[in-house]
């Protein structure tokens, strides 16, 4: 007895749970969705019931705060709250009480209801108001010669496609207000393609263009710049490479210039004559002659040397004696 009761129980729950969900669905099912482009007109109608006595717009738009509207045939009287002046009764609202917003914008957009209070009983009916905005079409060249097509803050994002066959990714950028800017970039499978042609699909109308783009001539500069530059430093080093190679070379030893023999001085000259008279016998010999000539750079440079440091020598003794000890010139 028991089980049956709680059966019993879990019967009524289920039916419970199932009405409610019928109820959700049917309510959900009755609000109309409304998309009116910006800057139009929109009317929003009630429920046709006769004998209204009562008649309440409620509205929750997503910017700003809630707003009425209501009528009494009692008492034969309007009032609002909150609402601007661009919503209002369309028409008599003891005649028919719709709602007109005039310039619909974006902060429009959100919920509205209209409940009906008639001697057959109270009704209600719901709206969701969607605004769009249709986006510009801006076509153009980029600075490498490839198509560009944007469809400029638009509410919804609007759809991008190009008619010829191309490989591209559309980018997608939020603006504050709830709209979007799309950008999308053609690239070619092939270099034969003369124009492009960019297609726009929004719910507030369909747009294209088409452009014809050729390579930039910016591009082709910077090719060359490109092209210049890493030629210079090729050569640069190359250059830098062979005077490596250059200076690695060893010297080799070479016999004094014929001027500078003769920029000797008259001292050097005779110590130079002198010299090979002390070897007896061999002065005259071919072997002699070289080994000469090897010596002599060394006995020039210690002649040159002694002859500056006696000079020097002379100098110092010169202004270190005392005026009766110099000697007679």
């Amino acid at each position: 007895m028991k089980a049956g009761a709680d059966m019993s129980i879990a019967g009524k729950t289920v039916c419970v749970f199932v009405l409610l969900t019928i109820t959700k669905v049917t309510r959900t099912a009755e609000n109309k969705r409304v998309s009116v482009t910006v800057g139009d007109s929109c009317m929003l109608t009630c429920p046709p019931k006769s004998n209204r006595t009562m008649v309440t717009w409620k509205i929750s738009p997503k910017v700003g705060g809630p707003c009425t509207l209501g009528y009494r045939s009692d008492q034969n009287k309007t009032d609002r709250t909150n609402c601007s002046d661009s919503m209002n009764w369309k028409f008599r609202p003891d005649q028919d009480p719709a709602l007109e917003i005039q310039q619909v914008g974006i902060a429009h957009e959100g919920n509205y209801i209209c409940e009906v209070v008639s001697t057959e009983g109270n009704f209600h009916e719901t709206y969701h108001l969607t605004v769009l905005v249709p986006p510009r079409l801006t076509l153009y060249c980029d600075d490498h010669g490839n198509p560009v097509c944007e469809a400029v803050a638009g509410k919804p994002a609007a759809r991008i496609s190009w008619v010829l066959e191309s490989s591209f990714t559309p980018k997608e950028e939020g603006h504050d207000n709830g709209t979007v800017t799309v950008v999308s970039k053609f690239t070619a499978y092939s270099s034969n393609m003369t124009n492009a042609t960019c297609f726009v699909s929004h719910p507030a109308g369909n747009h294209s263009n088409s452009i014809a783009c050729s390579p930039s001539e910016n591009s082709f500069i910077l090719r060359v710049s490109i092209i210049l530059c890493f030629l210079s430093v090729l050569t640069f080093m190359a250059v830098i490479y062979y005077f490596k190679l250059r200076g690695n070379r060893p010297c080799h030893k070479t016999k004094p210039s014929e001027t500078a023999q003769n920029r000797q001085t008259p001292q050097l000259r005779r110590t130079m004559q002198i010299r090979p008279s002390t070897n007896h016998g061999t002065s005259g010999s071919p072997e002699n002659m070289d080994d000469t000539m090897e010596v002599e750079p060394y006995t020039i440079y210690v002649q040159k040397e002694n002859i500056i440091y006696n000079s020097v020598s002379d100098l110092t003794v010169e202004k270190n004696l005392p005026q009766g000890l110099l000697p007679a010139t």
